[in-house]
């Protein structure tokens, strides 16, 4: 199961991270795997092309954990991005039924 954690403070994006495998299917072949990731990926590259934004971030690929945090506030315009992939990451978990994915939202 891949699981999202979204970081929040009130109304401003901390960061995310992005954990697991989805298990729709056997690796290289897993499209619920592979939607997750082009989407988590390409908004951590539009932010970096789009925005002034800092941030940090890792990644492992043995086990398809992803990591990312703004250094500081993020822009209106890396808000959106954000936006624009938590709204991906639930029109795939509502295609989906919910079963290969958890999203949660967190307080820090």
């Amino acid at each position: 199961m891949i699981r999202i954690t979204i970081l929040k403070s009130g109304d401003n994006y901390k960061g995310f991270s992005s954990k697991g495998h989805a298990g729709y299917a056997e690796d290289g072949n897993d499209i619920v795997c592979a939607a997750v990731s082009t989407l988590v990926l390409n908004t951590i590259n539009s932010i970096e092309a789009f925005t002034d934004d800092e941030f940090e971030g890792s990644l492992e690929e043995e086990g398809g954990g992803i990591e990312f945090q703004f250094t500081e506030n993020p822009s209106q315009s890396a808000s959106l991005l954000m936006d624009s992939m938590i709204l991906g990451i639930q029109k795939i978990k509502e295609s989906y039924n919910n079963e290969y994915m958890k999203l949660t939202f967190e307080e820090v």
